[in-house]
């Protein structure tokens, strides 16, 4: 049988029990034809040596935003910043930029854009209003906070939003933050940044497809195959109401290099009517026109769940929670809505046939997600995916033993526990630092736990947070959540912190049939690793180097010669990707640190 790839002399990983480990992989029309033995026989249009590399299932980043990331590579990176006036100068760099641009191309004055920014750097300080004023002159100004909850303005972006006004009210769900005296600080939170998303909405098609080509290809190099966009279309996350499209035409045109399901916010839908037997007997329901739902799509591109903010966050101390966050003397955080909305509206969608994705960091709001889903489910069984309990920040224990009994995914962040582990164990306490973004104990409470970044919260490098989910350790030395005998009491085996990225993720975005794990007739979605994850002292030494999307690369950082020598070499047709090879290619990608491999078009089933 000819095949059209062939991957050789590699340590294969397959998270199988029936082959738990190989050492050759064949591929066909985008899927696994079979290992070692079972390839007896057959040749392929690519037959490449690995040298002794390890193969593992192509990474599932289950919970990030790609299209903000996307967006925010081309604003200032405050995250490096410490101390405001690093700030104040990076923004009066960019200014000057600006200006200059602007003096050359006589344009209107443009925004200025921040990212990363995290108060917990400075002291617990933020910007001051009157500084920022005076860098920026009449230019609006938007900051993200890294928790995406928050951001920083001016007074010129307060004013065209509308909160300068006498008489304003904040949003239900947000705030634009007030000094003792009733004054703007210039911080905004939660919803009411919609205010200043509103400013920018919609951005074009082109400029998302923008986004995702650049967020993708960084993506591969990570060795991401799949991912979930946590929230498009609507509210103060989505970007455009034809978010959809935009992917679409990334797709298209071969500008988005993994596969792609896409969490429409609960804002996006609107009401929706059909037979008075439809829609679990109610006859009406929210939803999207024609009867769309989740699981719309296939396996390049599909519908998810509906993606639905209960409470704020936990750096920003507006997650809901049942005490105190420490140092913060009777703030219990908030929830986004009132609870009896939201389980109005939630309602809707499920009997719509959309399973949800509920946005709960805060314990408080842990039990309203487990009231609401709970709830559904008795109502009316389940839909298309499994219904998720996203980040599940604090979660007391009764909470753990509750999502495992009513098979509600959730998506804790290991890639927290580095860079903001301390930040969050000092909110919480000792008391409740072992509740924080757990992983021990739902693996053994049976819960399904799916590995996650919420980038650009914290980076996507998925090899670092298999190593946080193993160790636990913050940047500044704390195994977070302690330890039982020495051993970090919330860590997972490196097998378990593999499948969390991989089969776990798989099955939480309701996939695992056809990605997670490796066997014939699965999607052949593989990253290629400088060592096994299962057996090195420290994963994220490990280096990645080549994803292959459908049997085709999207990342290759492999040596240059890799066609075994007894093998024709392949040459190329119409259409196909890029030789490993090809000396066309750049050498380096300054943006990743990495020699990048060709962009392909995922392949049609």
């Amino acid at each position: 049988m000819r095949l059209d790839l062939i991957l050789r002399d590699a340590d294969i990983v397959t998270l199988e029990a029936g082959r738990p480990r190989a050492h050759s992989v064949g591929v066909l029309n985008g899927r696994i034809a079979g290992f070692d033995e079972e390839l007896d026989g057959c040749t392929a249009d690519q037959d490449l040596s690995l040298g002794g590399a390890t193969v593992v299932p192509g990474f599932i980043d289950a919970h990030c935003h790609t299209t903000w990331w996307g967006l925010g590579l081309g604003s200032v990176d405050l995250s490096a910043a410490r101390g405001l006036d690093e700030v104040y100068a990076l923004l009066e760099e960019e200014v000057r930029r600006l200006d200059a641009q602007a003096s050359m191309e006589a344009a209107a004055p443009a925004w200025v854009h921040g990212t990363g920014f995290n108060h917990e750097h400075h002291g617990g300080a933020f910007p001051e209003l009157a500084r920022l004023d005076a860098i920026t002159g009449g230019r609006p100004l938007y900051i993200r906070h890294t928790s995406g909850h928050q951001s920083v303005t001016n007074t010129a972006t307060l004013r065209l939003a509308g909160a300068l006004v006498p008489g304003f009210e904040d949003p239900v769900g947000g705030s634009v933050v007030r000094d003792a005296d009733g004054a703007p600080t210039g911080v905004v939170e939660e919803s009411a940044q919609a205010l200043i998303q509103a400013l920018l909405l919609p951005y074009s098609r082109e400029r998302i497809v923008e986004a995702l080509d650049a967020a993708t290809s960084r993506y591969a190099a990570e060795g991401i195959t799949s991912f979930t966009e946590a929230g498009v279309a609507g509210g103060w996350i989505g970007h455009s109401p034809l978010e959809v499209a935009a992917y679409q035409a990334a797709l298209r045109t071969g500008r988005l290099h993994a596969r792609a399901q896409l969490m429409p916010t609960l804002d996006a839908l609107h009401p929706v009517a059909g037979h008075a037997s439809d829609l679990h007997g109610a006859g009406e329901g929210r939803g999207l026109d024609l009867g769309l739902a989740a699981g719309f799509g296939d396996e390049r591109l599909s519908l998810g769940p509906v993606k639905v903010f209960l409470d704020g966050s936990l750096l920003g101390a507006t997650a809901a929670v049942t005490e105190d966050f420490c140092g913060h003397p009777h703030n219990h955080g908030y929830l986004l809505d009132d609870a009896a909305a939201f389980r109005s509206r939630v309602d809707d969608a499920y009997r719509a046939g959309w399973p949800v994705a509920l946005h709960a960091i805060g314990d408080e709001a842990i039990d309203l997600a487990l009231e609401i889903i709970t709830g559904c489910q008795e109502a009316y069984g389940p839909n298309a995916l499994p219904n998720r309990i996203e980040h599940f920040g604090i979660a007391r224990p009764d909470q753990v033993e509750a999502v495992a009994r009513h098979g509600i995914a959730v998506t804790p962040q290991a890639s927290f526990i580095g860079p903001l582990g301390d930040q969050m164990a000092a909110l919480v306490g000792p008391e409740r630092e072992g509740w924080l973004y757990r992983g021990r104990s739902l693996v053994d409470a049976g819960a399904l736990l799916a590995g996650s970044s919420d980038l650009p919260v914290a980076d996507n490098r998925v090899l670092r947070a298999l190593q946080s989910s193993v160790d636990r350790l913050s940047d500044g030395g704390r195994v977070l959540g302690g330890t039982t005998d020495g051993v970090p009491a919330e860590g997972l085996t490196p097998e378990e912190a593999l499948r969390s990225y991989t089969d776990w993720a798989a099955r939480a975005t309701g996939c695992g049939a056809d990605k997670g794990t490796l066997r014939a007739g699965k999607l052949a979605d593989f990253a290629v690793l400088s060592g096994n994850p299962l057996e090195v002292p420290d994963i994220s030494a490990l280096e990645v180097l080549a994803t292959l999307v459908g049997g085709c690369f999207t990342h290759n950082a492999l040596p240059l010669d890799t066609s075994t020598p007894d093998t024709p070499t392949h040459h190329a047709l119409p259409g196909d990707p890029p030789a490993a090879n090809d000396p066309t290619l750049p050498a380096h990608d300054a943006a990743s640190g990495t020699r990048p491999g060709p962009g392909v078009v995922l392949p049609a089933s």
